[in-house]
Parts: C-alpha cells; sequence; structure tokens
C-alpha cells in the first residue's frame, strides 16, 4: 500500500568550475620529430585573466528563509539556527587561503545579549558604510578584512554592513575550518515524491536545491539572540587557533542577520498540534446537538449528513425552523430525480419537505437562491447572459428558418450572419442557380409553362414556442447553436465555472455552522455535486422570460472544463498561518489523489477538493523548513548513512550523556564537531569520517508526518470511513 513519502536529499556542496580571484592560463607547445626546433621558437604562451563573484552583500532574494524566523519568539534552547541561500553554489564561490575544497568562506555565528560592543541587546545593530570605507579601517574600530584581490572599482560604493566581534569571543564561537565544511551543505526538497521508485537515485530538482549554513552554537534558554552570516575572507589567519585575534577585536562583514528571542514559553510545534487534530474524535463535518436516544432519528441523520437547524421565514410570512447543509457533507448525499434531468427552475422547487418533522431541508433552495443573488449582484455577468440569450434566440430562429444550415460546412458561420436572405438571393442568381435553368429551357417550353397555372408556394410552418424548444434540444441543431454563439456563451461559462468551483461561495454557506468546524480541527466531506447544480440554476434564472430561455440555459450548464469534486478536507488550525508551505498528501485506494482546488482563507483555514474520495490523508512540515538540533531528551536521532538512507537506528548518544560532551570548554554552548561530535558519530556509524552531507543527516530534526486513516467499507464510505 502507498504510503505518504516526503523526499529530501542532502549533497555535500557544489562547488564551482572556477573559485573567485586571479587565475592564469598556460597554453605550451611541442613539435615533434624535428630536433632542429627548439623551445625558444615555440614558447610557453600565459593568460592572466580574473573570476569574479559576489562577496560583499546577499540581496533579499538571495535568502529563502531562515530559522528561527526573523523576529519570532519560541523555545529555542536545543535548535542550531541556520539559513537557506536560493543560489546553491554562493558558499563556495570564494576559497579562503590555507583552507582545501569543499570549505565555505562564510560561517553563522550566533551573539546572544551583551556580547557584541555595537549591539549590547543583540537586535541586529550593524554599522553600515561603503566597501572602500569598511576596508580602509573607517568603519569604526576592530581589524578590517584583507581583501583578496583588491576591491574593484565599482566595488568601492557598494553599501556594506560590519559588525565588531571580540577577539575571546571569535575564538571561542568560530567554527575551524573543519567545522566550516561540516557546517555547510546542499538540500532538495521537493513535493511528495510517492511515486518514486525504491532504490533510484534521480538526479536533484534544480529548481529546488538550496545551500544551507548551519551554526554551531546553540541559543541560550532566555533573551535576545542575533545570528550573522559573516565572511571570513582576510581573516584566515585567525582561523583554527594559529594567531590571537587583536586587541580590538575582529570587524567582520555581515552579509545578512536577523534577531529573534529565545525563551521557555511552552509553545507547542507542528508536531503537537497535528497530533491534536488526529484525536479528534469526530473528523467528519458534522455536527450532534442531538443525544443518540432522541425521539427524531430522521433529525439526526440530516444532523450527521453535516446540516443545522435554522430560522427559516416561509413565503406566508410565517416563521419556522429548517434544516440547511452546504455541498460538504459528512455522508454521500441522496440521488437526485433523473429522467429529463433534474433543473430547478425556482427555489421553492429546491425545497424537499421532511415529513416525519414537518420541516423543510432547505439546502438546494438556499444554493439557488445564492447563486441568483451573485448573479444579480454582477452585472457584468447580467449583462453577458442576456447577450448571450439575444444571439442564441435570433441563431435557432435562423436555423429554423433556413434548415439547410444545419448540415452545410458553412452552417455555423451562416447561422450566424443576420444577412441569411441576400446569400439565398445570390444563390438564386448564380450560374447553376434556378433562374439561370428556367432561362435556359426552349422557348415553347417557357410559353407553355406561362399558361400553366402558377404552383402555390406553400406557407411556411410558423415558429412556435415547441418548435423553438424542439430545435434546441435536437443534439445536431444544439451543436451548431453552440458554436455560433460561442463568442457570446465564453464568458458566461467563465463566470458559472468559478461558481461551480466554489471559489464565488461564501464560507458560511459552506460550513453553516462553527460548531461544525471548531478551532483546531480538520474534517474531512464528501462534496454533494446536487447543491452546486443548484446554484447554477440560480444563477442561470436571472432574466428568463419564457421556457426556451430556460432550455438555452441548459447550453451555458455545459461546463466541460471544470474538475468534479467528490471529497475534500478542510483545516482550521494555526497550522496554516505557522507553516504555510505545510505539506499536504491524500490517497484514494492506493493512487495518490492530488487536489483539484487548494484553498487558504484567513489565518487558520485551508481547503482542499479532490475528484476522488480520499480515504488517507497526511500533514507534513514542509521539507524545506527541516531544523537542526536536539529531542527534549538531549539526543538526535542516529540516521542510517547506507540504504535506506535516513532511517533510524535509535537516540544519540546511547550512553545517555547527552549532548553536553560534545561542547567546547568555556560555557558558550558551542559544539566541539571537529575534535568530538563527528569522530563519535563516525565510530557509530563504524566508518573513518562523515560528509558534511551525512552529518547535516545525524542533526536534523526531520519535518513531522501525521497521518489520518480511513476505514472503508466493502460498499460505500460510511460515516465512520475518514
Amino acid at each position: 500500500m502507498a504510503e505518504p513519502q516526503h523526499r529530501t536529499r542532502f549533497f555535500d556542496h557544489r562547488l564551482p568550475s572556477l573559485y573567485s580571484g586571479r587565475h592564469t592560463i598556460t597554453v605550451g607547445h611541442t613539435l615533434a620529430g624535428d630536433s632542429r626546433v627548439g623551445d625558444d621558437l615555440l614558447p610557453d604562451l600565459r593568460q592572466l585573466f580574473e573570476v569574479r563573484q559576489p562577496r560583499l552583500r546577499l540581496l533579499p532574494e538571495d535568502v529563502t528563509a531562515c530559522y528561527p524566523l526573523p523576529g519570532s519568539q519560541g523555545e529555542y534552547g536545543q535548535l542550531l539556527p541556520h539559513i537557506t541561500l536560493t543560489r546553491p553554489s554562493f558558499p563556495w564561490f570564494h576559497l579562503l587561503r590555507g583552507t582545501t575544497e569543499g570549505s565555505p568562506w562564510l560561517a553563522l555565528l550566533l551573539f546572544r545579549g551583551g556580547e557584541l560592543p555595537e549591539d549590547p541587546l543583540a537586535v541586529g545593530q550593524v554599522k553600515v558604510c561603503t566597501a572602500a570605507e569598511l576596508v580602509a579601517g573607517q568603519a569604526g574600530p576592530g581589524r578590517p578584512p584583507v581583501l583578496d584581490p583588491p576591491l574593484y572599482d565599482d566595488e568601492r560604493e557598494v553599501t556594506v554592513t560590519s559588525v565588531l566581534v571580540p577577539g575571546p569571543l571569535f575564538t571561542a564561537i568560530c567554527p575551524t575550518t573543519y567545522e566550516l565544511g561540516m557546517l555547510a551543505h546542499i538540500r532538495e526538497g521537493g513535493p511528495p515524491d510517492a511515486t518514486r521508485v525504491v532504490g533510484t537515485d534521480p538526479p536533484p530538482d534544480e529548481n529546488d536545491v538550496k545551500a544551507v549554513l548551519v551554526s554551531g552554537r546553540f541559543p541560550s534558554t532566555g533573551g535576545m539572540q542575533v545570528a550573522h552570516l559573516v565572511s571570513l575572507e582576510g581573516f584566515e589567519d585567525y582561523l583554527d587557533g594559529k594567531t590571537p585575534p587583536p586587541a580590538a577585536g575582529l570587524r567582520l562583514m555581515s552579509l545578512h542577520s536577523w534577531a529573534f528571542t529565545s525563551i521557555d514559553d511552552g509553545q507547542r510545534g507542528f508536531g503537537e498540534i497535528a497530533r491534536e487534530l488526529a484525536a479528534d474524535p469526530a473528523p467528519l463535518l458534522r455536527h450532534h446537538p442531538l443525544p443518540a436516544s432522541s425521539d427524531v432519528p430522521r433529525a439526526l441523520d440530516l444532523l450527521r449528513h453535516g446540516g443545522t437547524a435554522l430560522p427559516q421565514g416561509l413565503e406566508s410570512g410565517e416563521t419556522t425552523v429548517g434544516f440547511y447543509r452546504g455541498p460538504f457533507t459528512a455522508l454521500p448525499a441522496h440521488e437526485l430525480p433523473q429522467g429529463r434531468g433534474f433543473r430547478l427552475n425556482s427555489a421553492g422547487e429546491g425545497l424537499v419537505y421532511v415529513e416525519e418533522l414537518g420541516v423543510y431541508d432547505t439546502g438546494y433552495a438556499v444554493a439557488f437562491s445564492l447563486g441568483r443573488t451573485l448573479a444579480l449582484a454582477d452585472s457584468q455577468f447580467r449583462t453577458a447572459l442576456m447577450a448571450f440569450r439575444k444571439e442564441a434566440r435570433h441563431t435557432v430562429r435562423r436555423l429554423l428558418a433556413f434548415p439547410e444550415l444545419g448540415s452545410t460546412d458553412d452552417g455555423v458561420a451562416a447561422a450566424n450572419d443576420t444577412r441569411v436572405a441576400r446569400r439565398a438571393f445570390d444563390r438564386l442568381l448564380g450560374e447553376d442557380g434556378p433562374l439561370v435553368r428556367a432561362l435556359a429551357r426552349p422557348g415553347g417550353d417557357i410559353r407553355a409553362a406561362g399558361r400553366r397555372s402558377a404552383a402555390r408556394t406553400p406557407e411556411p410552418t410558423p415558429l412556435t414556442s415547441d418548435r423553438l424548444r424542439t430545435a434546441v434540444a435536437d443534439a445536431s441543431t444544439r451543436a451548431v447553436l453552440t458554436a455560433a454563439v460561442q463568442a457570446q456563451l465564453q464568458p458566461v461559462r467563465a463566470w458559472l465555472t468559478r461558481l461551480a468551483r466554489l471559489e464565488t461561495v461564501p464560507f458560511g454557506h459552506l460550513v453553516p455552522d462553527e460548531r461544525l468546524l471548531p478551532p483546531e480541527s480538520v474534517r474531512f466531506f464528501h462534496v454533494d455535486t446536487g447543491w452546486i447544480d443548484a446554484a447554477v440554476d440560480g444563477a442561470l434564472s436571472v432574466g428568463v422570460g419564457h421556457a426556451l430561455d430556460a432550455d438555452l440555459n441548459g447550453l451555458a450548464r455545459e461546463l466541460r472544463d471544470i474538475p468534479q469534486f467528490a471529497s475534500g478536507v478542510v483545516v482550521r488550525s494555526e497550522l496554516v498561518s505557522g507553516w504555510p508551505e505545510m505539506v499536504t498528501t491524500a490517497f484514494s485506494g492506493n493512487r495518490e489523489s492530488r487536489p483539484l482546488r487548494q484553498h487558504a482563507l484567513g489565518e487558520d483555514l485551508l481547503i482542499l477538493l479532490y475528484g476522488d474520495v480520499v480515504d488517507r490523508f497526511a500533514l507534513a512540515e514542509p521539507p524545506q523548513g527541516l531544523h537542526f538540533g536536539l529531542s527534549f531528551d538531549n539526543t538526535t536521532e542516529l540516521r542510517s548513512i547506507v540504504r535506506p538512507v535516513g532511517e533510524g537506528l535509535g537516540d544519540f548518544p546511547s550512553d545517555g550523556g547527552g549532548y553536553g560532551q560534545f561542547l567546547r570548554p568555556g560555557g558558550h554552548d558551542v559544539l566541539d564537531i571537529e575534535r568530538r561530535l563527528a569522530p563519535a558519530l563516525a565510530a557509530a556509524h563504524s566508518v573513518p569520517e562523515l560528509s558534511s552531507a551525512q552529518f547535516a543527516l545525524q542533526l536534523v530534526k526531520a519535518p513531522l508526518l501525521q497521518q489520518f486513516r480511513s476505514r472503508p467499507s466493502s460498499a460505500q464510505v460510511t460515516e465512520e470511513a475518514l
């Protein structure tokens, strides 16, 4: 049985063909077979050239996401901040002096309140100046970067930002050159990939490949924190403890920064909210205001279908109580009358009398009235509807007056031509027309014909309403008629398509009672296409003067391009706003069903409509929203680095000592990756060393996925099915 899957893959890095900087290309010549030719006749040719890449700042579109979210407040004490970049090769554009391939020139450093002299509150204050002022030491105290190659002329006036980092703090929290490579990787996190064949390794989706840089420091348990993506170019001498930074500190160029607040507030995460949704004992769109032992089982049946009791005003002026339900039902809707085709001509025809209760089920009547109200409120639609009917009436009359138009190749064009009589007269005078044939007869025949009494032309059959309606119902005439009025019909069908897709239906008509959809709930439902048809009938009822107009409405009702909804899911939860890229997956049987329509309403409502009756549904954190950090017990999940890659192997470390044993001494909560953590993880996997992608896999807090399963019956989906 197919299961919801969300593929996310990690890659070590994306190295450029050539690093930025100055390069030399040398071309040598060799001539074989003639010892008299010396090297001085064919000297080597050397050409100097430069490769330039961005190095002074990041554009807003270069940053896909930051975590924790900028300006957010939450419990982040066990998470490692990270930044996701749009250009996957950006962290490897430049190669720091003395480092090896795979080491980025950037580092994500995390600072707490009171650590940065120029930003004691850790709110993100920086010094702003030009690049020329920065490298000249005019931005403030602290050793500036020494760039190689030096600034180009077009870089000197570029605006840059910088922060002053005290020397001891830099040494305590900056990653080593080895750790720089381990804290940067490439991530591919695409849409649900349930059809992927297990064991295959398709190439990365270039539209969904991002670079990720992770901080090696945990936020403090309380207070403001600020993260800076800094350039280490020009500071190679102070990496790996080679040289202590100067007493004045280092002025680092910050390409991007954001601040957040880490507190112990007990706020719920994605998994806790999703599990609460799954624990709902009544996931169907229904409400039970009456006890199960009530003496009115018919009322319970209406309520179980997703209905609710509302006041109803009768045409006689009296007020009573009626039942209403929208197009979303907990159970499949009852079949409607068949025969010539079910069509409503008024709201009263949509009332369903419930004899046992002496009240009406008003669902279809309200749908009809809603469609009519929406049509009356839209002057453009009314104008288009009237224009379509007017042209259709004229066209069907021409088709009956000249039957040959419906059987010729140019019947569509002729039916749409108001000069039909002139066209017929032209045929009469044509070379092979009746008049020419008559004049070509011998004179005696013409004279004899003149003595014969002229044949009387039969009176034309009157174009009665019945004849017109019969013509509209005829399949061949209907096809010509539809093609002839296509220009007038198109805007009418476009408007009705939006109505049939429920795009213009107010949410109060979809879910009429808030008790059907309380806060933090998910509801599954069937879609009643009869309700949608009733709304379309209501819209087309505007301006109907006689039965022919009602028949012509059938042309507009033939909405072949709209999807036929069968079921859906509505989610009311803070997941909608808190995780706007939340991934949803649904299955019908063993086949994945993709939503025909997905729409978010407000801050906490999400509606998904499917063409099949879905029996399994899943909510998952977005793959690109993978976080790095520890679980509540100060451990991580050890994940397999061989197939099946990512499979859980148990808690790490398994000795119960937690991650405290992998921190650098000094109390800054910085991971000692090079000397402690990376060797321990490699030993746990019985390999000499982990790559950066394998290391990221061990620290990742995988996106949580919450499934909702059904218990299918052999006949149809029952109220316990979802």
